[in-house]
């Protein structure tokens, strides 16, 4: 029944008709574009833009743009967009996806929905997956857009900052995932606005969309860095907070577990450390490793707060006593525990910031991707980005055969019977793809070749440049390329001379893929355009997804029939089997890209949010209203704290918080015992807010305006940036435990929420605190400058299992010019990825 509707409702129907009629209004227009001069063609972005500023909406200029875009594309490269060309590019220009077979002209789909966009001058990123595709494509399709008069840039690894503006401030930039990830983050390190090199993220169109989206959606972009926290300055404030003694040296708030050096515990410091002021803006690390080593002693306890267990410190839950595995203190103070119980300090390097491709792509005001193979995970596209799978029929029939699997009892008979086949289709010289799921598969078919004396290229995505060539040259006759799968995408793989009577491009798959998806794509690889073609995949009972999916009984049928390993089956049974157990896996990565995504949601709002501020801080002129406000919420807080309103007045502490406050934001002396005693919190507030105005005023008369803001700006940026990534490895390690608490009968989900929350919120009052004591403590120089908490590098961890590693970057070593290249295609460095720097 269901079948009956969707086939009456079809709703790809229906938006193909609806695409059908906004073509048909472009193709009416082409006689029109045919009579404009080059120079008139040009004039039309023009007009154009400022149509778009005097109000016209893109959607009704699209008919003429995309005309123009045509007829444009004819004179510049020589080729004329076909009609569903037109369909592919009005559905990417909806924020949608368009599924176009390989070989249907995606690149010139995009040029179209491209240059609307890049009329409102908001620029336009167009992804790829890899450098060399980005460099093609921004050359070839670059000749088409410079026509009309727009800007292209190329956003490459390695450009300066002022290269890399250039290519953001173009009216349309090429790149990869990766790059437009990572500047993102970059951008949120900076210390000067200046140095942002993107600007908001206004329409992309991500070519391959389901690799970049899909199969990488689980790999987060770090930039891990170290942070200048060395494990010797723990050890260090450890052996000086040994020293100290209660009352004199430091004070101690049972109820606040407030805990704070006194005056002659801070010339002690000095003296330790062979420095004049502890309060300096230079010693702001060891100021903090010193306070954190004293709340390890004074207000952390072995046995009570946490256990050593394995040479490691856990937490113990202070409500439940349960051990909280996987947990960590924040804002080093698990280190200064570690240093305190004599373990190995732990976690030197640190993340500086993160984000996944799933969360950055959704930030995007339009989203928009093409690819040949989409269909299968729709449902998914749509949950997560909102964008509708729009299957674009192809400009020519598709005449290709596409046979039966052929299933085999063992590994070996099915291998045995590959090589047969490409040595009886490579002898009348037909071209032959060979698609492998993994790397190990690929060298056994090419050791299997090699024995029969057959000449072939084998690829592994690793070296784009060459792949693309190779993939390029596999249509020619005799022509043997064993490739992953992923293998030279983006690459079309035309026919050579004579190929087509051969019967075209044979493509052999070894074992199906988890996804159908992948599968499909290698079956798209032959029959491009109308082209003749065959696709065989051969399987066996010992494949990884037949083992897992219970093929037992189906060998037992086999080996009952007396079967040998010569004879293969044919069965719609088996072949429908593997289809419902790619189903079952497809379901399940979804579930589990799904949750990670609710995992990662909740580090998303904490990362919008402070982005934001920190911008408003680079893009402010003047801190003191921001400051003033962090300062009056970090002394109200205290004097709640100290003196809180639902106890006796007897109770109160007024002693600790003359302590605090003298020690953080005044002078010693300043106030007293005597000026707090009668008042109630809030007039406390009040007085002590009204003396640190008139110290923070004194400090603005010691210096000019200027120095006075730049002052503010580091002492500020400072706090957020090394809180922040404090926090987001505090958030790390709750994530990597928090799966145990579903064994207490708890949602984790929600716990990782509600505990993320917390930290959030006391990373906030941290800042606010560190920010208030170092204003109104700190000895301002002349020479003040920003500085970066931690230098960082960028990373790009590919998923293993089910959970993502950090692995560490390593030096680009660059081979000499006549030496081989390190990609080992055998050529010279500079013939091969030397020509590409």
């Amino acid at each position: 029944m269901l079948n009956i509707l969707n086939k009456v409702f079809d709703p790809n129907k229906r938006e193909l008709k609806r695409l059908q009629k906004l073509a048909d209004q472009v193709e009416a227009l082409a006689p029109q574009m045919e009579k404009l001069s080059d120079e008139g063609l040009r004039e039309k972005t023009d007009e154009f833009r400022k149509r778009y500023q005097g109000g016209e909406s893109l959607d009704s200029m699209l008919p003429e743009a995309f005309a123009v875009v045509r007829e444009a594309a004819k004179r510049a490269l020589g080729m004329f967009p076909f009609y569903v060309q037109l369909m592919g590019g009005i559905s990417l220009h909806d924020g949608n996806i368009s599924e176009m077979k390989t070989g249907e002209g995606k690149t010139l789909t995009s040029t179209m929905p491209v240059y609307l966009n890049a009329i409102t001058g908001k620029g336009v990123h167009v992804i790829t997956v890899n450098e060399y595709l980005a460099s093609r494509d921004a050359a070839e399709m670059g000749k088409l857009f410079e026509f009309l008069g727009l800007t292209v840039g190329l956003n490459l690894n390695g450009l300066t900052k002022e290269e890399k503006q250039e290519a953001y401030n173009a009216d349309i930039t090429y790149g990869t995932n990766n790059e437009f990830g990572f500047d993102y983050l970059r951008d949120n390190m900076v210390l000067y606005k200046e140095q942002m090199v993107q600007r908001p993220l206004h329409y992309a169109v991500i070519d391959e969309v389901d690799s970049i989206l899909i199969d990488e959606a689980r790999t987060p972009l770090i930039i891990s860095g170290s942070a200048q926290k060395s494990t010797q300055l723990y050890i260090q404030a450890n052996a000086f907070v040994r020293t100290l003694r209660k009352d004199d040296d430091y004070t101690y708030d049972e109820k606040t577990k407030g805990v704070q050096l006194t005056e002659e515990g801070m010339n002690k410091a000095e003296r330790a450390f062979g420095i004049d002021n502890l309060f300096d803006i230079t010693h702001v690390a060891l100021n903090h490793h010193i306070n954190q080593a004293l709340k390890a002693h004074v207000t952390m306890h072995l046995d009570v707060d946490y256990v050593v267990q394995d040479g490691e410190i856990v937490i113990v839950d202070q409500f439940t006593g349960r051990l909280m595995k996987g947990r960590r203190y924040s804002d080093g103070l698990h280190q200064a525990i570690e240093a305190k119980e004599g373990v190995e300090i732990q976690n030197e390097s640190m993340t500086l910031a993160t984000i996944t491709f799933q969360n950055y792509f959704r930030m995007y005001e339009k989203l928009s991707g093409m690819t040949g193979t989409a269909k299968t995970e729709e449902e998914e596209f749509r949950n997560i980005y909102n964008m509708n799978v729009i299957a674009i029929p192809t400009n020519r029939e598709i005449a290709r055969d596409d046979r039966p699997d052929l299933i085999y009892a063992s590994m070996n008979g099915k291998f045995q019977a590959v090589a047969e086949d490409i040595a009886e289709r490579h002898a009348k010289g037909q071209p032959i793809l060979v698609g492998t799921v993994a790397i190990e598969t690929s060298e056994l078919i090419s050791q299997l070749l090699t024995r029969k004396g057959i000449r072939h290229n084998v690829l592994n995505a690793k070296q784009h440049a060459s792949e693309a060539e190779i993939i390029a040259d596999a249509g020619k006759p005799g022509a043997v390329t064993i490739a992953t799968n992923m293998a030279g995408r983006g690459t079309d793989i035309k026919l050579g001379d004579g190929v087509k009577d051969l019967g075209g491009l044979a493509v052999i798959g070894t074992e199906r893929h988890e996804s159908r998806r992948i599968d499909n794509q290698l079956r798209g690889r032959s029959g491009r355009q109308g082209d003749p073609g065959v696709t065989q995949f051969y399987l066996s009972m010992e494949d990884e997804l037949m083992r897992r999916f219970g093929s037992d009984n189906m060998k037992n049928m086999m080996t009952r029939l007396g079967m040998d390993d010569s004879q293969p089956i044919q069965s719609k049974i088996v072949t429908r089997a593997v289809e419902s157990a790619q189903k079952r896996v497809e379901g399940n990565n979804f579930d589990a890209r799904k949750q990670l995504l609710q995992y990662d949601d909740v580090l998303r709002q904490q990362r919008e949010i402070i982005y934001k501020q920190r911008f408003e801080v680079l893009d402010s002129e003047n801190l003191r209203d921001i400051v003033e406000r962090m300062i009056a919420s970090t002394v109200e807080r205290n004097v709640a704290a100290f003196a809180p309103l639902h106890e006796e007045r007897d109770s109160w502490n007024l002693n600790g918080l003359v302590d605090f406050i003298n020690g953080n934001l005044l002078n010693e002396g300043d106030i007293t015992e005597a000026d707090l005693s009668g008042k109630d919190p809030e007039e406390m507030s009040e007085l002590i807010l009204a003396k640190v105005k008139a110290r923070y005023d004194e400090k603005e008369e010691q210096l000019s305006p200027e120095q006075m803001r730049e002052f503010e700006k580091v002492i500020v940026l400072r706090a957020v940036d090394s809180k922040w990534m404090d926090h987001i490895d505090a958030m790390d390690q709750l994530r990597q435990g928090i799966h145990l608490r579903a064994y207490g009968q708890i949602d984790p989900l929600r716990e990782y929420q509600q505990e993320g929350f917390a930290m959030f919120e006391d990373m906030i009052l941290s800042i606010e605190e560190e920010v208030a004591k170092y204003i109104m403590k700190a000895e301002i120089r002349n020479n003040l400058e920003r500085q970066e908490v931690a230098q960082g590098q960028a990373v790009n961890p590919k998923e293993d299992g089910e959970t993502v590693k950090k692995k560490p970057a390593r030096k680009k070593e660059t081979a000499g010019r006549n030496a081989p290249c390190p990609c080992g295609s055998g050529k010279k460095y500079k013939n091969c990825h030397g020509a590409l720097e």
